[in-house]
């Protein structure tokens, strides 16, 4: 297969596309890129170039090198030309892409194809935003984006911080971190919203954890409470203050 179509169809597949989905991107019809990938045509120019621009790559990268044989350096490449930019590259997990992101957390490929985005006030350190869904941490809004700073060491992280917690039984999780003294193998998470009842997990069963910096939401969100929740958090706290008295006494 000639070079730059078998970097065709490589360059795809890293991207996870299928063939209508990069025909779209490049503005061509499947059955032409098809034809490109099974060497039944030569790639026009004006295709490659918008592959290049898409991939940060040059034509002669594309017309001359094999990039599956090459695959860690074209990545490199990648992540160098990023932190060149002088920015933090922050890496987007989306709600539907959490069941990937659990496999390949650990893969610096899978990471490197997730869409990213810089902050201006966010510069020089490790950052990774997840989308949550659900209203265990309201006020914070469901379908909020969290922007959360690598936490290399459970140790040097502050008590009843709000974290991104990624753990093997939990999956991703957006929640206050409690740290025991005695047990510190354990670690408790505690919703912001008192409906939902705090847990504990096996620190060596977490994966990752990211100390919340950023929450990002729509600006017409309201944050509604119904009368039912209202209850529902009233009842649940007069449960735990009387729990709480029983054993003072």
């Amino acid at each position: 297969m000639a070079v730059s179509n078998q970097n065709l169809k490589y360059l795809r597949k890293l991207r996870g596309w299928t063939q209508e989905e990069f025909a779209n991107k490049l503005h061509i019809k499947r059955s032409l890129l098809g034809a490109y990938e099974e060497e039944r045509a030569e790639p026009r120019i004006d295709v490659l170039e918008v592959v290049c621009d898409m991939f940060k790559l040059t034509l002669d990268e594309i017309l001359r090198k094999d990039l599956s044989d090459n695959k860690a350096n074209y990545l490199a490449k990648r992540r160098a030309m990023k932190l060149a930019a002088g920015k933090s590259e922050i890496q987007f997990v989306p709600v539907k892409a959490a069941a990937g992101y659990l496999a390949g957390y650990a893969d610096p490929e899978f990471i490197d194809e997730l869409n990213t985005f810089t902050l201006p006030m966010l510069t020089g350190g490790n950052y990774r935003a997840f989308e949550i869904i659900g209203d265990s941490m309201l006020p914070t809004p469901s379908g909020s984006v969290i922007v959360g700073e690598k936490v290399d060491n459970f140790e040097d992280m502050k008590n009843n911080a709000a974290c991104i917690v990624i753990s093997r039984n939990e999956g991703i999780v957006y929640k206050r971190v409690q740290k025991h003294n005695k047990l510190k193998n354990k670690l408790t998470l505690i919703s912001d919203n008192p409906s939902f009842h705090p847990y504990t997990v096996n620190a060596e069963e977490v994966l990752e954890m990211w100390q919340a910096q950023v929450v990002i939401a729509r600006a017409n969100t309201q944050n509604r409470w119904d009368m039912n929740q209202l209850a529902n958090v009233v009842s649940d706290l007069q449960q735990q203050v009387s729990s709480l008295k029983k054993r003072i006494n």
